[in-house]
């Protein structure tokens, strides 16, 4: 009986799909890349058309030896890895180290991990798609090329350990320039005025819209005092009275980056939460009634365009459950974006009957909450629009007009299952039933004072919608080039915001200044443009690699003779290194910052950076120190350790529980808020007001 072995990127992967096909298929995992070009060399021979030197990455070797082996046994061999150009050169080098024949028909891929998909993908395997390889070859080696030329220089004049990135750079170059924006920003002074008017028992608040039938601005505490005096004097009459419906139309099915921005904004995910967790429902989880199956499609993806089957598999489920009403006359299309990869699908789930409650008693919390997420946000895509029944109430006082808006819900559409959210949209203002030439009584007239506001710092969200409209990056680099700011120290993340760094600054200044092609948005945008058209068989991917290089080399040259040495001074401690007696400076190292003697390398003394909370250990007294562990995470130790054992992940207090006296621990939650809990385990006292 013949023998077929298909081989995957992933443990989870391997695990869904083995069941899905039977006794004669071995599913081997390859644990993504196999080879890839060495971390000790340039490995591009920049004088032989930018040929690669590729070699087996370390630990895979005894890997590779199962895949060989497994391979001799089978009379079939099938790369099953990701559908996309990074799993197509996974598959391309797996071909090579397992000594396939190019015109092999050995390639399958599927959109998402389904029994159907998987067994159709087999009847429907390809030779390798070379184009799509050479798409990816050409990213990597770009990327080299920046990496290892770029990189040494900043080593030299600025820091050890710094790096340049094609992507990267032109990424870090617009959170510089919104740094910029803001330090410049120069505040105006506004003034609004509100009136809080009643008819009958209800009352309700309108604002100050225009003046003569000119849109009013007011710009001074003079002018406003001014016009609300003669408010006082006048009488509140309506005017106008509008009434009209607006269709409210459902938003696309997730790609990559909406998925990221919108589980960012409602369930407070970082975007390599959101991918990781995502990640997790389309390679397979377990659903009781199911075994395991693939949730959602794959993951990373620009397109908003769904099959004709998902499309049909919508309609049944929402005729079924909602009614004929919540179906539009004509299936839902969408248009994707210009110059954006459309060979897979929009990010969905891969069996609509398979909704949240029934997938909810096997998920995690996280993997629940994402697959509602996109559950929800594809079911409303393919369901009518809302109805909204809106009011626009003019009330005139004197050549004064305020203005008040209301809505109501005529037909929920797809509102019934994705709830609707535009941070763009002012909250409606609530008024009773009114009719023209009514007569209202004023309850008071309330001036205010604003300033405008400078551009609002990105969050991860915005900022992998601004990489999206620019252009720069493609779905599966945005997590990466966040985590990558974020790990050289070129940004730092406070309250949300990613904020540049000096060094950032620094780097971004020698990039602009010596290497702006690489640092300019539109440039590294038009690159991702190459390497689509390398990937449609457009162009060579030598010839691209050569557009690139070619000024890049230029630049080398001028920047290895005229960079300046930059130097970022430590910062002082006020710490007294206890062999030299100097004062230790800060330093930032791979687990964080620390204290080292400025004094190296005649002294080579280190220490932790020791930050002690207001609270005394309730074991021995001791002094309670702030700590993290391996993976960066905060806990709180005594002083006295060794000695003393005491451990926690929650910040102890000096306060006491009033009911058994032990401490209590310092607690947050965003149902709660802060609070204070007991820490003995048989009391558990909560304490809510701080």
């Amino acid at each position: 009986m013949s023998q077929k072995l298909v081989i995957v990127e992933s443990p989870a992967k391997a695990k869904t799909i083995r069941k899905y096909l039977g006794k004669n298929y071995i599913v081997e995992a390859s644990m993504g890349h196999v080879r890839d070009l060495p971390k000790s060399q340039l490995a591009v021979d920049t004088e032989n058309n930018y040929a690669p030197k590729y070699i087996t990455i370390r630990g895979k070797g005894e890997l590779l030896a199962k895949l060989r082996k497994a391979a001799k046994k089978s009379d079939q061999i099938y790369l099953a890895t990701d559908p996309d150009r990074e799993g197509e050169a996974i598959s391309w080098h797996l071909s090579k180290v397992l000594g396939l024949d190019e015109n092999e028909k050995c390639r399958i891929e599927f959109n998402e991990i389904t029994k159907t998909a998987v067994k159709n993908s087999i009847k429907n395997a390809r030779v390798i798609n070379n184009n799509l390889v050479d798409a990816q070859q050409a990213r990597r080696i770009v990327d080299r090329l920046v990496g290892y030329e770029i990189s040494p220089i900043l080593w030299k004049n600025v820091k050890w350990g710094l790096s340049a990135g094609r992507v990267q750079s032109a990424a870090l170059k617009l959170i510089c320039d919104r740094e910029k924006e803001i330090n410049a920003f120069e505040p105006k002074e506004y003034w609004t005025i509100e009136c809080t008017l009643k008819k009958d028992k209800s009352k309700f608040t309108v604002k100050l819209h225009s003046h003569n039938d000119k849109k009013i601005e007011i710009s001074s505490e003079e002018e406003a005092e001014k016009i609300t005096q003669a408010l006082q004097g006048g009488n509140f009459t309506v005017d106008n009275i509008k009434y009209s419906t607006k269709t409210r139309n459902p938003l696309p099915p997730f790609t990559t980056s909406t998925l990221q921005q919108d589980a960012y904004r409602r369930l407070n995910f970082s975007t390599k939460k959101t991918m990781s967790v995502a990640q997790q429902l389309y390679e397979g989880v377990e659903v009781k009634g199911h075994g395991t199956v693939g949730l959602i499609t794959y993951m990373r993806t620009d397109s908003v365009r769904i099959s004709d089957e998902a499309q049909n598999m919508a309609s049944n489920y929402i005729e079924r459950k909602y009614g004929s009403m919540y179906i539009p006359e004509k299936p839902r299309q969408y248009k994707s974006k210009k110059n954006i990869q459309d060979a897979h699908e929009a990010i969905r789930p891969s069996n609509i009957d398979i909704t949240p409650p029934i997938a909810k008693e096997t998920l995690t919390p996280d993997q629940y909450k994402l697959y509602t997420l996109i559950w929800n946000r594809f079911t409303a895509s393919q369901m009518s629009s809302a109805l909204i029944d809106t009011t626009t109430v003019d009330i005139k006082n004197g050549d004064y007009l305020f203005r008040a808006s209301g809505s109501s819900v005529k037909f929920d559409g797809f509102m019934a299952v994705y709830e609707y959210i535009n941070d763009d949209e002012e909250e409606n203002s609530k008024f009773p039933q009114l009719e023209e030439r009514d007569s209202l009584e004023k309850l008071s007239i309330n001036k205010s004072q604003h300033f405008t506001q400078p551009p609002a710092r990105f969050t991860e969200a915005s900022f992998v919608k601004l990489m999206e409209e620019k252009g720069i990056g493609r779905p599966s680099t945005y997590v990466p080039t966040i985590s990558t700011l974020l790990d050289r120290k070129y940004v730092k993340r406070e309250k949300k915001s990613l904020i540049s760094t000096e060094l950032g600054e620094i780097v971004n200044n020698i990039m602009e200044d010596y290497f702006k092609q690489i640092a300019d948005v539109e440039f590294t945008a038009e690159m991702e443009n190459k390497l689509d058209d390398i990937e449609e068989g457009k162009e060579k991917w030598t010839d691209v690699v050569d557009i690139f290089f070619k000024p890049l080399k230029e630049s080398l040259t001028v920047a290895e003779k005229e960079v300046s040495k930059v130097t970022i001074e430590d910062k002082v401690s006020d710490v007294p290194c206890d062999k030299c007696g100097k004062l230790m400076v800060i330093k930032h190292g791979r687990y964080g910052d620390f204290l080292a003697c400025p004094g190296y390398p005649e002294c080579k003394n280190t220490k932790p950076i020791v930050e002690e909370i207001d609270a005394k250990c309730p074991d021995c007294g001791g002094n309670v120190l702030v700590k993290r562990s391996k993976k960066g995470k905060k806990f709180f130790g005594c002083s006295n350790y060794p000695e003393c054992k005491f451990v926690s992940w929650y910040q102890p207090t000096n306060k006491k529980c009033d009911k058994c006296g032990s401490m209590m621990y310092s607690k947050y939650s965003k149902a709660k808020g802060e609070y204070y809990q007991c820490s003995n385990d048989e009391c558990k006292n909560i304490v809510s007001d701080k």
